[in-house]
């Protein structure tokens, strides 16, 4: 995850084209860079395995992407990956660039005894290489959605699940109990993990170790008190299922209420391991869902983890809308009641590949989202920064190259991946270098539209 911090940001609302390369800027209130705490950090995310290719080069063995979970995860320190990522981060902190990083994607064996240990010994080799140089580690990433679309729903690695649930033609797997053991086992590797670096490396390196879970925005579908309760419930099952052992040591009672003798139990002394073992929590948020109690669901002679949730999911199209961020920072309340967290919140806004490269939209909810997180840190959040979702156009997990959330464009029709600035990269830049928007300002940007004309015609 590449970070660029330190600067001054501006928030504003793009809503009238008056000339080419010219944009009057109206905002409700006027914010800056200046108004968050010194030390928040603002960047742009992005991910190896989606941008890097070269999936056989220099000895480098097959991902569980790659091969969707056909290998064993195991296997020698590749010195020319090592070299590869030292050379990278190198060039980065010459560039003045920050990183976070996110360890996780190697391994995928999360039901089987032996995880932990494996990837607390991958780990170490993270910290003890890089370690120097970085001072933000990310255990797992989206955490959450990983055990529930490989391990319920079949969807992506190890593409595990049983009948009735998940994609047709289930082979293996059982989606009633494995979501919740590999859940397990993920936080049990994770405090491994986040034990040894504050151990042996944090001390030395003084860095910081979390991890990031995957949250929606959830609305009730009504007003009725059962849509109000299940909309806590399903907050419960997809944020507590993680939060709450980080903080409290144990899953929520309605979570192991639901989903009974499905849900390993931890000992004493893993509820102490696991209490407390991350310096900061990332979230990771791109959708809204509309909830709908269900109480039928818990009828069902055989249930998964959706099912226990006991309520109706239904997705809102396009992202959750800038007024609802911005109304009190209500996103990052979702986990203020916790002391300690550090959310560092990833956004993103669907574009069609090949689209205009003029994306006045994701502007405008750019501007919304920064905006209620101001609010919400107003309001005593303790977030500590924002990320977009994500740097480049990248190969989307679920969707391929039919969606374009980067802020650059890339033409993968050119030999040499050319790549193009969007209007929200000429928008993000300009806050990042200081601009101040007021009332009446004119932002200034490249003239884009020829080029947003001929890539859209492609």
């Amino acid at each position: 995850m590449v970070t660029l911090s330190s600067f001054p940001l501006v928030s504003l609302v793009l809503i009238y084209l008056s000339a080419p390369g010219a944009i009057l800027v109206w905002c409700a209130e006027e914010f800056s860079r200046n108004d968050f705490p010194p030390d928040f950090v603002f960047g742009s995310g992005t991910s190896a395995y989606q941008v890097e290719g070269a999936a056989f080069e220099d000895g480098r063995t097959p991902s569980i992407w790659d091969t969707f979970a056909h290998d064993d995860g195991r296997g020698p320190v590749n010195p020319k990956g090592i070299e590869y990522y030292d050379n990278f981060i190198d060039e980065l902190i010459r560039n003045a660039i920050r990183t976070t990083y996110a360890i996780f994607y190697v391994m995928k064996i999360t039901y089987v005894v032996g995880y932990r240990k494996d990837f607390t010994a991958y780990a170490d080799v993270c910290f003890r290489q890089f370690g120097d140089r970085i001072l933000h580690w990310s255990t797992f990433n989206e955490a959450n959605i990983f055990v529930l679309g490989g391990y319920d729903v079949g969807i992506t690695p190890p593409g595990r699940c049983s009948p009735p649930f998940g994609v047709p033609n289930c082979s293996k797997g059982n989606s009633s109990s494995e979501p919740y053991i590999a859940a397990h086992n993920i936080l049990l590797a994770h405090a491994s993990a986040a034990s040894l670096y504050k151990n042996k490396y944090q001390g030395k390196q003084k860095g910081l170790i979390g991890i990031n879970i995957f949250a929606y925005w959830l609305v009730p579908y009504t007003n009725a008190t059962e849509d109000v309760i299940a909309t806590q419930r399903v907050n419960d099952f997809f944020i507590g299922w993680f939060v709450n052992p980080l903080v409290f040591g144990d899953y929520p009672d309605i979570v192991k209420k639901n989903a009974g003798t499905r849900i390993p139990a931890f000992t004493n002394l893993e509820s102490q391991q696991i209490k407390g073992s991350f310096d900061f929590l990332g979230l990771n948020h791109y959708a809204t869902l509309y909830i709908k109690d269900n109480p039928n669901k818990l009828k069902m002679d055989i249930r998964d983890f959706n099912a226990d949730m006991a309520a109706d999911m239904i997705p809102v199209h396009g992202d959750t809308p800038p007024d609802q961020v911005r109304d009190g920072g209500k996103f990052m309340k979702l986990v203020s009641p916790f002391s300690g967290l550090l959310p560092l919140v990833l956004i993103g806004q669907q574009t069609r590949r090949n689209s205009t490269l003029d994306d006045m939209p994701r502007v405008n909810y750019l501007c919304g989202f920064i905006g209620g997180l101001l609010d919400a840190l107003r309001n005593g959040s303790n977030a500590r920064g924002y990320f977009t979702w994500s740097f480049l156009d990248v190969f989307e997990l679920l969707d391929g190259y039919n969606s374009a959330f980067g802020l650059y464009y890339v033409d993968l029709d050119d030999k040499d991946l050319k790549r193009y600035p969007k209007r929200s990269a000429h928008w993000y830049s300009n806050f990042l270098k200081g601009m101040r928007i007021g009332p009446d300002t004119v932002f200034e940007a490249e003239t884009i539209s020829s080029l947003s004309q001929s890539h859209s015609s492609q």
